[in-house]
Order: C-alpha cells, then sequence, then structure tokens
C-alpha cells in the first residue's frame, strides 16, 4: 500500500498437464486478488478471484495477467461482485485486466458484477489478445450504483485481438463528469445495468452469424473476425445476469447445429 491506494497484482497461466488436463503453474496474487484453484471440470481449469480486502477505492491500482497456453482450458470466475468505492485522496482507481490465449486454447473469462458506489472513480480495462484458433467467452457487468443510489464515475474500455488484428475496441463512461448523453435514450435511458459477452471461435470465421436483437434490451452483432458481441442493458444485475445467459445459450445452440 502506498500513500496515493493500494497497489495489488494477480498472474494466472494454464497449460497442458500431459495427462489430457490443466494445469496451473502460475497462480499468484497480492493484497485484495487472491486467485484460489477450485475443483476442476473435464479437461478444464477452474480458478476463482477472491477478494480479500474491500475496493477498489480512489487511487487504488490493481491488475491481473491471465495467459492460457496452447491445448489448455480455463475458467475464471469470482467469489463476488467487485464494488468501487470512494477513496481517501481524489485520485481515480484503476484495474487493468490482460488476457493471453493462445491458438487452441479456450478461456472463460466470468468474473461477477462490478458496482460502481456513490462517489466513486474507476477506469477499467480490459484487453483480450488471441491467437486464430483460440477460443473465448468473456463476460462483463457493470452496475451503476447500489440500491437507491446515484453511480459513481465508471469508465470501461474493452478490447479484443484475434491473430493480432483488432475486433473490438469500445469504451462506456458513465456516472457523474461522464461525457453527456450516457444517460439519455441513444445509451442507457432508464437502465442502470449494462453488460456485454464477447464469444470467438474459430467455427465464426466459416459459419459467421448474422446481426439480430435478443428480446427487448439485447443486440447481437458479428465482429471484423471469427467473434461475436452481445450489449445489453437492464433494470437491475438479476436480470442483466439472465439476459446474457439467455444469449449465451442461444450462441451455443447455434454452434451445435453447425
Amino acid at each position: 500500500m502506498t500513500a496515493s491506494g493500494v497497489r495489488a497484482h494477480a498472474r494466472i497461466t494454464a497449460r497442458p498437464d500431459g495427462r489430457g488436463g490443466t494445469a496451473l503453474p502460475v497462480l499468484d496474487g497480492e493484497g485484495p486478488l487472491a486467485p484460489r484453484r477450485t475443483r476442476a471440470s473435464g479437461a478444464e481449469a477452474r480458478v476463482m478471484m477472491v477478494g480479500a480486502m474491500s475496493g477498489p477505492h480512489g487511487g487504488d491500482r490493481f491488475s491481473v495477467e491471465v495467459r492460457v497456453e496452447e491445448g489448455a482450458r480455463l475458467h475464471v470466475g469470482s467469489a463476488a461482485a467487485t464494488l468501487a468505492l470512494p477513496g481517501q485522496g481524489k485520485d481515480e482507481a484503476r484495474y487493468g485486466v490482460r488476457l493471453d490465449v493462445a491458438d487452441g486454447a479456450e478461456l472463460h473469462w466470468m468474473p461477477e458484477q462490478l458496482i460502481s458506489a456513490r462517489g466513486s472513480d474507476l477506469h477499467v480495462t480490459t484487453r483480450a489478445e488471441l491467437g486464430p484458433g483460440a477460443r473465448l467467452v468473456l463476460r462483463e457487468e457493470q452496475v451503476l450504483g447500489r440500491a437507491g443510489e446515484e453511480p459513481g464515475r465508471l469508465t470501461s474500455r474493452l478490447t479484443v485481438r484475434v491473430a493480432g488484428h483488432a475486433v473490438l475496441d469500445q469504451e462506456l463512461s458513465c456516472g457523474p463528469g461522464a461525457p453527456g448523453g450516457w444517460d439519455g435514450p441513444a445509451v442507457l435511458g432508464e437502465y442502470r445495468s449494462v453488460g456485454q459477452l464477447v464469444v470467438a471461435r474459430p467455427e465464426f470465421a466459416g459459419n459467421p452469424v448474422a446481426a439480430r436483437m435478443l428480446g427487448e434490451r439485447a443486440a447481437l452483432m458479428p465482429l471484423a473476425g471469427p467473434a461475436v458481441l452481445v450489449s445489453a442493458v437492464a433494470p437491475d444485475a438479476l436480470s442483466l445476469r439472465r439476459t446474457l445467459d439467455e444469449a449465451l445459450t442461444w450462441l451455443s445452440a447455434q454452434l451445435s447445429a453447425n
């Protein structure tokens, strides 16, 4: 910890164990970032991120690096929602996630919601670098404010690259001080929960999925590569999760049918 906030870093590396499963030769974290191995599911290793402290608070700097090597399969979740809180100073908090998935590897990045509490100021960046034959399921969910509470300031940037080519680079900024229009009808409107689901699979290169609405509050869009993006808004976190789960189920059925 420093005068301006907590510095914390976590690293996870997954590689084939030579017996049909996935080993975790690197699994370490510090401070509030505590990755823990959980029961594996077939060839897939599973890791749960456990928050050892509250936060991030203003001035904190968190980072997570995940590397999945060729032939490995990894699922990463979190034990609870991440709660962005105000700090003693006025500095923003930063949370950076870097995901590297090699050709022939698979990663499910499925953390719980990020909640932006009143008075907080958090900048989140998630960057996924995929090999040409990598598989990725990435879910992000942001909840603006706790029950009956105004949100803090939240800026979230998500980038995905496949074989060195950018297929997605988007940023959303919400809350006090954010550019005007974030709560207008063209962006969030009355809703205060927003989420993204990115699914990248080499099968999409030969069988692209057409753009379509998924219900009234979600849209599926093919990306400029073997991947699709689902964007959704909802009145609350539970409804948002249900919408994204339904979208993933629909996509899985499409892949199975082809």
